[in-house]
């Protein structure tokens, strides 16, 4: 097994979050590599977030974000297991990343289990008239990938965050999921609200 410097450990630990122990194996898992450690440290991180998906959250902050001049404000919250976690700076960060890009991309619902069965099918029913034209064989194809495209628009979590060049074109919930991962706790997105002046 290969010998990791102390050196290598805390600088992988301070560029992803994890524990010195975790930060360690990963090390030695990837021979030393810290571009492959952090590719293991990732993917477990994923794996056991997926596991916490269904972990009680009943701590988390209330985020705000004004806009315009006063004309667009967002408010959201965003949940987690701990107090601790909902103090901490990427946790909060995140927050205000989702609150910022509420304020610009005007999400709909939170996640595609939001959306009321009945706006999907009506949705979908327009889809389906528009690609009428199309051969019979493709026509179902065509109406799904445009409710999808559609989802894409509404859901909130689905959505790239619009500033891309700093996020490098994730979506919120690759974002959240991220989160979840380095502050070892289930991360969600409880609800949001957009004001905007003149808007009914």
């Amino acid at each position: 097994m290969a010998d990791i410097p102390a050196a290598d450990v805390k600088k992988l630990r301070d560029q992803t979050g994890a524990g010195m122990m975790d930060s360690k194996r990963a090390l030695e898992e990837a021979g030393g590599d810290l571009d492959k450690a952090k590719e293991v440290l990732r993917l477990k991180g994923q794996a056991s977030a997926q596991k916490r998906a269904g972990r009680t959250v009943s701590e988390g902050i209330v985020q705000s974000y004004i806009h315009a001049g006063g004309k667009i404000g967002v408010l959201v919250e965003v949940d987690c297991e701990t107090d601790f976690v909902a103090r901490n700076e990427d946790f909060q960060g995140f927050a205000r990343e989702v609150a910022l890009h509420v304020a610009a991309a005007r999400p709909e619902y939170v996640s595609e289990e939001d959306v009321p069965d009945e706006v999907r099918e009506a949705e979908l029913r327009i889809y389906e008239q528009q690609a009428e034209d199309k051969p019979e064989d493709v026509r179902p194809k065509v109406a799904e990938g445009r409710l999808n495209k559609w989802l894409d628009e509404v859901v909130l979590l689905r959505q790239l965050h619009v500033n891309e060049e700093k996020h490098e074109s994730k979506t919120i919930e690759q974002m959240r999921a991220e989160l979840a991962a380095k502050t070892g706790e289930n991360v969600l997105i409880r609800r949001f609200e957009r004001f905007e002046v003149g808007e009914e």
